[in-house]
């Protein structure tokens, strides 16, 4: 046991590899000259290390969606898959987030406006925005994302009135150590960094001093007779400067308090009244630099609820935007580079999207927006993590239970598609990428009608997961109670059901189109859990592989026009066409678009055949249902439907042998009882009516 225990040494000696080597370093001006123009990426402003961050951690391009999915979201590697985030929507949200601050990392315009994230309540968008600032974090304590900035020394050797408590100030504003050069000089610099930098975007800093840092260059200009390379050897060290949201360093939060006593000085700074007896009240050493803007400088600014601010109390974003300055009370203005978001959420969007007085901070905005997810498999994969970062009792979660939930989330968010050729579940089916070559579905066309009809855009209402997320725990939780090791659909869709007139978040006006819904999920689940009884009862690798050569036999024949050689008689025949119609129909291919499904399997085994992979109807999941399909209608005739449903012959051998096969499509024994007693009993309904 004490093999595997962790020692002092070493968690000691995994801290400080954690860390950058040169943290508590200190270093000369020449010296950061000498590393900048070595990497001038060390000088970046905020958007473009934010924009080499995303890069860094990897990349991933969909060509189908001409999306860029960024690894940091799509599989968060620091921290092994906890956050990730699901859907194509999200990720395209994503991608149109990191185009702006590559656009801005340009000097394209977008530098000057607020990254507005805007969603629903639940869609992602504040975990997204803590996900940039946890990267931004770790990035810039590698090699890779590191950035400096300066503090001044031995002030009180020169500065006669200077507290003994300030003989050493660190950069307010944690500046870049370039600004310390004036700007001619500066520019010279940039230029020649620029000439062997190797990134799609320029170096640029034409930043003044801050007003504490500008006071003290004066006086030691002054004291040294202009000469800057004395000032900045006796009074200049340069450190390392890694982000911390914690430190608010270079990493800032603000939310907003009381709204009816709001004070700009929250995100400008205030005057430092312990230093005001000391330095007098217009001194700029006087000044304390502890707003929001000022703690975000060189980084991330993070909005939340921006727009419950007072009208009043947005106009400083407009400065800090479209200037990149605050003008603090009392105080000079201050220059600042940072990537500024705000989140907020619809209604208050709404309210301030139809406010003419607000047209100035709206034009300064550039909006993101964040629905909800819109495929139900992808929705599911968000309850598993919920599930895989909680301590979940030891319980079996049945097939379909996260699916369907999924499919009830997605049906409140998608609009109703009109035209009555499609309904909203093969609408939703569709969405989650179950549409073959044979269906006559246009994807793209039901996106452009929903965003047609949608207010703002589709998947911008509905039901949040938390919601789903809440009422799966609270199933979790009553199957325990009730001595049940598995959480099924059934239990899932009763708590959900009980649950939708108590969440405040939904409005009354939709709770019988929701019931709806439910009902229709509980319909597709229905037919799940009788597919899954019939492929226990009736399931046959063999005669499945036999039926399925068969009828690519007869199809290859038919598509060529060609005979085929009984198997019974050896003469040629012509193709087996009731053959055909009868694994067809288990699909409900219609005779008008046979042609079309049997080219479709002809081209997939023709696909298959040129990458040396023999056939296997297995691989094929529409050849595979109408084949398991087939075979039940062969085999139904023989099973015992009164034993389905039966619990005086649980535990007869054929029971038990259906109940083993369910077990290994994933459910649990009593799980496969109580899905064999659903499923079962509509089974034995349809036949005994049949």
């Amino acid at each position: 046991m004490k093999g595997d225990m962790e020692t002092l040494a070493d968690l000691s000696q995994e801290y400080r590899d954690s860390i950058p080597s040169d943290l508590r370093q200190t270093h000369t001006f020449d010296w950061y000259l000498e590393e900048v123009f070595e990497d001038p990426h060390i000088a970046r402003n905020a958007h473009q290390r934010v924009a080499d961050m995303f890069d860094h951690y990897g990349t991933e391009y969909d060509e189908d969606l001409g999306v860029v999915e960024y690894r940091l979201a799509s599989e968060d590697p620091l921290n092994e898959g906890e956050n990730t985030f699901y859907g194509r929507n999200i990720h395209e949200s994503i991608h149109e987030f990191v185009n702006k601050v590559k656009s801005g990392a340009r000097g394209l315009g977008p530098e000057k406006r607020i990254k507005l994230l805007l969603g629903p309540v639940g869609s992602g968008k504040s975990d997204f925005d803590r996900q940039v600032r946890t990267y931004f974090e770790d990035y810039t304590a590698l090699d890779e994302g590191r950035m400096y900035t300066f503090r001044w020394t031995n002030l009180c050797d020169v500065i006669r009135d200077q507290d003994p408590a300030d003989d050493v100030v660190r950069s307010p504003m944690n500046q870049d150590p370039l600004v310390l050069v004036p700007q001619a000089q500066r520019d010279r610099i940039i230029d020649e960094l620029n000439d062997h930098l190797d990134a799609p975007y320029t170096i640029r800093n034409e930043q003044a001093l801050d007003p504490a840092s500008e006071f003290y260059m004066d006086r030691l200009l002054d004291h040294y007779d202009d000469d800057l390379q004395q000032v900045l050897e006796n009074h200049v060290e340069i450190i390392r400067l890694v982000a911390d949201e914690n430190k608010r360093q270079c990493v800032e939060t603000f939310e907003p308090k009381d709204k009816k006593n709001q004070d700009e000085t929250e995100l400008t700074g205030d005057v430092n009244y312990s230093k005001i007896a000391i330095y007098g009240e217009s001194d700029p050493r006087a000044f304390d630099y502890s707003g929001a803007f000022c703690n975000a400088n060189r980084g991330l600014f993070s909005g939340e609820e921006l727009l419950k601010l007072q009208r009043e109390f947005l106009y400083d974003f407009l400065h800090a935007t479209q200037e990149q300055t605050i003008k603090p009370k009392n105080n000079p203005r201050i220059d600042i580079d940072q990537v500024i978001v705000g989140r907020t959420n619809m209604p208050e969007y709404k309210d301030k999207k139809g406010d003419e007085k607000m047209e100035a901070f709206n034009d300064r905005t550039k909006r993101i927006d964040f629905p909800y997810v819109l495929q139900y498999e992808e929705e599911s994969r968000i309850y598993s993590k919920m599930l895989k970062n909680a301590d979940v009792p030891d319980i079996n979660v049945e097939p379909h239970t996260l699916e369907m939930a999924g499919l009830f989330g997605v049906l409140t968010r998608i609009e109703e598609p009109s035209g009555g050729t499609v309904d909203i579940v093969q609408k939703a089916k569709a969405y989650n990428g179950e549409v073959d070559d044979a269906d006559d579905i246009d994807v793209k066309k039901l996106r452009d009608e929903a965003g047609e009809l949608a207010e703002i855009g589709e998947g911008m209402e509905g039901v949040s997961p938390r919601f789903i997320g809440d009422e799966i725990a609270e199933a979790i939780m009553d199957s325990m109670h009730r001595g049940r090791d598995f959480l099924s659909p059934l239990t899932t869709f009763n708590h959900l059901e009980g649950n939708l007139e108590n969440h405040g978040s939904i409005p009354e006006d939709r709770f019988e189109r929701y019931y709806r819904y439910l009902e229709m999920v509980r319909e597709e689940y229905k037919e799940r859990a009788i597919e899954d009884v019939r492929h226990a009862l009736a399931y046959d690798v063999d005669e499945i592989q036999r039926q399925g050569e068969k009828y690519m036999d007869h199809v290859m024949a038919y598509i060529d026009d060609d005979t085929i050689e009984d198997e019974i008689t050896g003469r040629e025949t012509e193709p087996d066409e009731q053959f055909l119609r009868s694994v067809e129909e288990r699909l409900n291919i219609p005779e008008d678009r046979k042609n079309d499904f049997r080219q479709e399997v002809s081209n997939w085994v023709s696909r298959r055949a040129r990458e040396g992979t023999s056939f296997n109807p297995q691989d094929n999941d529409r050849l595979r249902r109408a084949l398991e399909r087939k075979l039940w209608e062969d085999k139904k005739h023989n099973i015992n439907f009164s034993a389905l449903v039966s619990s005086g012959e649980m535990e007869d051998d054929e029971r038990n042998a259906w109940i083993d096969a369910l077990v290994d499509q994933g459910y649990s024994p009593e799980g496969a009882r109580e899905v064999l007693e659903f499923a079962g009993a509509e089974v034995a309904k349809t036949e005994m009516e049949d």
